[in-house]
C-alpha cells in the first residue's frame, strides 16, 4: 500500500478501494507512483498529439483524456470517482454538472463571451471543482484546458507551472492553490493573473 508523507495541499486522498486500482503493487512512496504517473501522462500527452481533431467538450473525450493520462497506472481511470473527497461535488452530479461545464464553455467559446485565456481558466477552474476522478484532476483539467484554448481558440497553451512542479510545495503551486481558492469564492482576478504570468 501506498504510504503518503507530505501530501501537498488539496491533494486527493485516495480510498482504500481505489489504492486497490493500482497497476503495479510494488508503489509504496508517493514519489514512486509520481514518477509513474509522469510516464504514463507523457504517454497520454503523445495520444493528445495525434489525435484526429475532434470535438474535445464531450464527456467522452474527459474520460478518455483521463484513460489515456493514468490509464497505465489505474484501473479505474476514465471513470468517474464513487466516494466523497476533500474537494469536489456530490459523485452523483459529476456527470450533469460536467454536461453543464462543457456546454457553457462551447457557448464560451461561440459567443467571443470571454478573451482566450479568461475562458480557460474559467473551464480549468470549473473542472477541477466538479473533480470528476478519484485522482490527478489537477493534471487533467491543465491538459483539458490547454487542449480548449488550443482547439476553440487557435490559442497558445498556458504555461502553468513557469518551470516549477505543481506537484510540489513551492511558491507557483501556492499562488495556483491561492487563485482556485479565490475563483471558488467568486474572484476570478487572481486566477486570471495566475494564467497571464
Amino acid at each position: 500500500m501506498i504510504v503518503v508523507a507530505d501530501e501537498p495541499d488539496r491533494a486527493t486522498p485516495l480510498h482504500p478501494d481505489e489504492l486497490d486500482g493500482l497497476r503495479f503493487k510494488h508503489i509504496t512512496t508517493r514519489g514512486e507512483l509520481d514518477e509513474l504517473e509522469q510516464v504514463n501522462i507523457e504517454s497520454g500527452l503523445a495520444w493528445l498529439n495525434r489525435r484526429r481533431k475532434t470535438d474535445m467538450l464531450t464527456e467522452q473525450f474527459m474520460r478518455t483524456l483521463h484513460r489515456q493520462m493514468f490509464g497505465d497506472v489505474w484501473k479505474w481511470a476514465g471513470q468517474f470517482r464513487q466516494t466523497e473527497k476533500n474537494i469536489g461535488i456530490d459523485p452523483v452530479q459529476i456527470a450533469v454538472q460536467l454536461k453543464m461545464l462543457l456546454d457553457d464553455a462551447r457557448y464560451w467559446a461561440d459567443n467571443h463571451t470571454f478573451a482566450p485565456l479568461e475562458a480557460s481558466a474559467r473551464f480549468h477552474h470549473r473542472l477541477v471543482q466538479i473533480h470528476p476522478f478519484a485522482n490527478g484532476n489537477g493534471r487533467h483539467a491543465r491538459i483539458a484546458a490547454d487542449t480548449y484554448i488550443a482547439d476553440r481558440f487557435e490559442h497558445a497553451p498556458i504555461d502553468w507551472t513557469a518551470g516549477h512542479d505543481l506537484q510540489h510545495t513551492n511558491d507557483r503551486r501556492n499562488a495556483y492553490i491561492a487563485a482556485l481558492r479565490a475563483a471558488d469564492a467568486g474572484n476570478y482576478e487572481p486566477l486570471l493573473a495566475f494564467v497571464s504570468a
